[in-house]
């Protein structure tokens, strides 16, 4: 038995990268997942495979700009599963350029997935997290936040604006009903990468980066803390990156 043994774990951007690795991660280690992403082919070939593994895994089409498709990820844990314990938030996109480029509608993009899904999420898990007297929210923030660099203004700021939400929610919370997790990590090999333009880049960053599945044993460890533990925040990147 595990901290992580029969808990119901929602996870966004759960079709590829960190979420994917999440999901094989707590499903293998005991949890009931509820994947969400906009990819439902990918989401059925995921959930299928974690079941002929033993595990417990239900899908449910979301995409985090959409309220009602938070609403309807939650509903479907707790009608498969009778409550929600964990919503991972990790959907995310990244366009990166100089703001002078004036990407506009990247701009528009970042903050509706990055920004207002993370809302969106808290949004639909709060009152049922409240009503179930416990609930954790864990969510996928960035080192860019935490090294601002050229090229990454935009990206950055919907990440700093995430965890300036978070802290302040956690400081809303402390009547033990809540918890809220951070994590940023720095270059992971994710589609995120595969989405940069330059080819240069992409190779080099590709070089630098971790496996996802780093990033999924701290979503593991930080879930499985008992519930008077809660762990803010966590940087994790290559020992390489600067």
């Amino acid at each position: 038995m595990t901290g992580i043994n029969d808990k119901v774990v929602a996870i966004t951007g759960a079709s590829s990268g960190i979420g994917e690795a999440t999901a094989r991660l707590l499903a293998g280690r005991g949890a009931a997942v509820v994947l969400g992403a906009r990819r439902t082919q990918r989401l059925d070939e995921l959930a299928r495979d974690i079941r002929d593994r033993g595990g417990r895994a239900v899908t449910c089409a979301t995409d985090v700009t959409r309220r009602e498709d938070l609403d309807r990820l939650v509903g479907r844990a707790v009608s498969e599963f009778g409550r929600l314990d964990v919503l991972v938030g990790n959907a995310g996109v990244a366009r990166t350029g100089p703001v002078a480029d004036l990407d506009v509608d990247g701009w528009s993009a970042m903050i509706d997935v990055n920004l207002r899904g993370v809302l969106n999420g808290i949004a639909a898990a709060l009152p049922v997290f409240r009503r179930q007297g416990h609930g954790h929210l864990v969510t996928t923030v960035s080192t860019s936040g935490l090294k601002i660099v050229p090229t990454q203004a935009v990206y950055a700021a919907t990440k700093n604006a995430v965890r300036t939400l978070l802290e302040a929610l956690r400081q809303e919370s402390t009547d033990g009903v809540l918890r809220t997790t951070a994590i940023s990590p720095g270059l992971v090999r994710t589609e995120l990468i595969d989405s940069i333009e330059d080819p240069q880049l992409r190779r080099s960053m590709e070089t630098l980066a971790i496996d996802p599945e780093a990033v999924a044993r701290v979503v593991g460890f930080a879930v499985e803390q008992p519930h008077d533990v809660e762990i803010g925040e966590v940087v994790i990147r290559p020992t390489v990156q600067g």
